[in-house]
Formats: structure tokens, C-alpha cells, sequence
């Protein structure tokens, strides 16, 4: 069978700088009508980025859904209908200083499908170069490194809790295992 949702009907519940929530009714594949209530968000980019040394850079800042300080791969929103490429070098760069040479792509995931369409892309980057840091103005960062081991045990104990972090370190450690 094909599962499959037809929109019928659409509504704006919320119109944002940042997201858009709409509420759609939708037929399943069944026939019956139900509600979906969508939050449209324009998707971001983190970049796990390996110094020479082969530490990982990472920014710890306030995150205000969850009222703490947390632990993160250099990352940032997408502008509407920018290319993603870009993005990442220009966040790596905002927030870290720190420009890449190497700058390969590792796929896009989808953070939260129950209710909203943002992608997250992933990139590897290094080959680094120290360039001027350009944070936003509402972005305080401090920019840290760990070891790969380092990040593997905070990943274990807890303290790294993003999931963009996360599955963007396994998936530049078969990046690097595959040379």
C-alpha cells in the first residue's frame, strides 16, 4: 500500500521571521480527513570542522528552548533560497573565524519529521585558516576544541545533547575512517 497525504485544506496559524506554522487538513490514504499542524522552517547548515591537530571546533551558547548553555557544532539558518554550500562557510566563518579549504558535503537530515520540514545539512570541513570572527548581534559564542575522543565521551555521558552535533560527528569520523 502507498501511504500518501493529500492537502485539502491550509491555514496560517503563525507567520514569523523565522518560522511559519500552518495547520493543514489533509485526506489519508484511507479516505478519512485529519489535522496537521506544520512548523515551515527554511532548514540550516553545521559543519564539524577538524583542525590540523585533528581537534574538533565547537561554540557553546544559550539556548533559550531549553533555558542552558549548550555545546554545538558551528552552525546557523538558512536564508530563503540560499544555497547551502554557502551558508556553511558563511557560519563557520561568523561564528568560529575560521575559513576551510576542504569544505565537503555529507548529507542533509531531517531533525524533527512529525511536525516540521526542516533539513539540516551537514559539511566536513578543515585545511583551516584563521580568518575575523562576525557574530551576529544578538550571538555570544565562546569557540572551543575537543579531541575526537573528547566529544565520543560527551556524546556518552550526555553533555553534548544536539542532535546536529552528534550525527554530524559520526558522520564525519566514516568520513575520516574512509580517508
Amino acid at each position: 500500500m502507498k501511504y500518501n497525504e493529500e492537502t485539502v485544506d491550509s491555514r496560517v496559524i503563525y507567520d514569523g521571521r523565522i518560522i511559519h506554522v500552518k495547520e493543514d487538513t489533509v485526506r489519508l490514504c484511507n479516505g478519512n480527513l485529519a489535522k496537521r499542524e506544520l512548523v515551515e522552517h527554511p532548514g540550516g547548515v553545521g559543519i564539524v570542522a577538524y583542525t590540523e591537530e585533528g581537534s574538533i571546533i565547537f561554540v557553546r551558547q544559550f539556548r533559550k528552548p531549553y533555558d542552558e548553555e549548550i555545546l554545538e557544532i558551528p552552525a546557523g539558518k538558512l536564508e530563503r533560497g540560499e544555497d547551502h554550500d554557502v551558508c556553511g562557510r558563511r557560519e563557520l566563518e561568523e561564528e568560529t573565524g575560521y575559513r576551510a579549504q576542504r569544505f565537503d558535503y555529507l548529507g542533509g537530515f531531517y531533525p524533527t519529521p512529525g511536525y516540521c520540514g526542516e533539513i539540516i545539512h551537514i559539511y566536513y570541513a578543515d585545511g583551516l585558516t584563521m580568518g575575523e570572527r562576525h557574530p551576529d548581534p544578538d550571538e555570544f559564542v565562546d569557540v572551543l576544541t575537543f579531541s575526537p575522543q573528547q566529544v565520543e565521551q560527551m556524546i556518552g555521558s550526555g553533555e553534548i545533547k544536539d542532535m546536529k552535533t552528534i550525527v554530524g560527528y559520526f558522520l564525519s569520523k566514516a568520513k575520516r575512517q574512509q580517508g
